[in-house]
């Protein structure tokens, strides 16, 4: 355990929480601390024995609030390192309320939010980023960030910064030893800073660009989709959404106002957009205000999905413009209706790709129907690969983690372009720091509030 964990454990009461929504067929209230054994054998009339769910009655002296399933964990091999126990009873508000009420009067504390995982990781069975994973899992909405929470929680992250600490520790260790022996040894450690360092640096911008693509599988991404009017961009949410969301009519500025739904592309948790149609001889005060919002929401979105009526074949100098729109972000430009006519949409096709390679603009463009469902699985695909979902593992996807490598991999820049040994040895020292209050080496106490003050009560 680390001199930070010893120094801050200071737990000798029990908690108690509801780990389960109310009103469901099962309700499980779940206890950690030192008194767990003491109180479940003063309750619950099953026997216990460590590790296995058993039957039995909870009981409050002569009354019998519910026939349950009860199950001990011995420390330190449970979720929190300490005694704990679970109560599986029936899921109705009068018995979890009864139950609850029991062990308040046996003396177990209300559990704040968080604190089961706050105290696993004070009692060394987990590292922060590992508490972390467990609130990313909780909130993954995807297979793909869920995956990404799961990799975390096993540890896949704290392993590659446990390498850099223990590379830079050597490092900083022969720094200290040349500053007591310069002459002997100041220009080898020196020599070894860059042979040290730089592959460090090139390993902490990986995670950090890992981190900024993988970050989407977190927190999800917003798509907005634009167009002129009648293009389909209300069709075309709708396709994606695979219900009838948006309003869709013939009539062209139908859609007002924005509307926000979330999506699951590929496993890419996605707010999609939909639009105002634009166009600059709106004359309608309601539609301006329309094409004003969509210009506001392009500009905060992660990803622009452009959507074009390809059937004629020709596209508008109108049509042309709104490419201006993509303005260095990843974009994806839709050519809709080819159940129409497929000619006819390629021959717009590829028009559009010669306009984007003009203006330097990535072309990435695919031939859809929002009608007949043709195309929609390669513009998922495209919207995935452009959104950063590679294939590879996603190493981080926590805000404060990304932000923390990049005040390392600054810290340890800087020490590559120093020539004193002092100097060098305190940018070290600075990353070092910040890679441990990633992992929780170094923490305080406003830390830890901060992160698991947005658990939900019960984990």
């Amino acid at each position: 355990m680390s001199e930070a964990l010893k120094n801050f454990n200071t737990i000798n009461d029990t908690v108690f929480a509801l780990s389960t929504p109310v009103g469901g067929a099962i309700a499980v209230i779940r206890a950690s601390g030192p008194d767990s054994r003491r109180v479940l054998s003063h309750i619950f009339t099953g026997q216990i024995e460590a590790g296995r769910l058993v039957f039995g009655r909870i009981t409050d002296g002569s009354r019998i609030l519910d026939e349950a399933m009860a199950v001990f964990f011995r420390a330190p091999s449970s979720y929190t390192g300490e005694d704990m126990f679970e109560l599986h009873l029936h899921g109705s508000y009068a018995v979890v309320s009864a139950v609850s009420a029991l062990l308040a009067s046996l003396g177990l504390r209300h559990a704040e939010p968080g604190e089961f995982t706050k105290r696993a990781f004070l009692n060394g069975k987990m590292d922060l980023i590992q508490a972390d994973a467990v609130m990313d899992l909780i909130n993954s909405e995807t297979e793909r960030s869920a995956g990404a929470a799961l990799d975390q929680l096993q540890g896949g992250l704290s392993r590659r910064i446990g390498e850099v600490e223990a590379r830079l520790i050597d490092l900083a260790s022969e720094l200290a030893a040349a500053m007591d022996y310069p002459e002997e040894m100041e220009d080898e450690a020196l020599s070894a800073v860059p042979e040290v360092l730089s592959p460090v640096i090139s390993e902490l911008a990986e995670l950090i660009e890992n981190g900024r693509g993988a970050k989407i599988l977190r927190e999800g991404a917003k798509l907005v989709i634009l167009g002129l009017p009648n293009a389909g961009k209300s069709s075309l949410m709708n396709a994606l959404l695979g219900s009838e969301r948006a309003i869709v009519t013939d009539i062209a500025g139908t859609t007002r106002d924005t509307l926000e739904e979330k999506l699951n592309i590929l496993g890419v948790p996605v707010r999609i957009v939909d639009t105002a149609g634009l166009r600059e001889n709106a004359e309608s005060p309601v539609e301006k205000i329309g094409i004003t919002r969509a210009e506001s929401e392009a500009a905060s979105a992660e990803c622009l999905l452009f959507i074009f009526d390809g059937s004629s074949g020709e596209s508008s100098s109108e049509e042309l413009a709104l490419l201006k729109k993509a303005d260095g972000k990843p974009a994806v430009f839709a050519v809709n209706k080819c159940d129409i006519s497929l000619e006819s949409c390629k021959k717009y096709e590829a028009a559009l790709k010669a306009e984007l390679n003009a203006l330097a603009v990535s072309p990435d463009t695919v031939i859809i129907s929002t009608k007949s469902g043709d195309g929609l699985e390669a513009l998922k695909a495209l919207l995935a690969k452009k959104l950063g979902a590679s294939e590879s593992r996603a190493i981080v996807t926590n805000s404060r983690h990304i932000e923390r490598l990049c005040f390392a991999k600054s810290e340890l820049t800087a020490a590559l372009g120093e020539s004193s040994t002092d100097l060098i040895s305190v940018f070290i020292s600075s990353a070092l720091s910040a890679l441990s209050e990633i992992t929780g080496r170094e923490f305080s106490e406003e830390l830890l509030d901060n992160i698991f003050t947005k658990f939900c009560v019960g984990k």
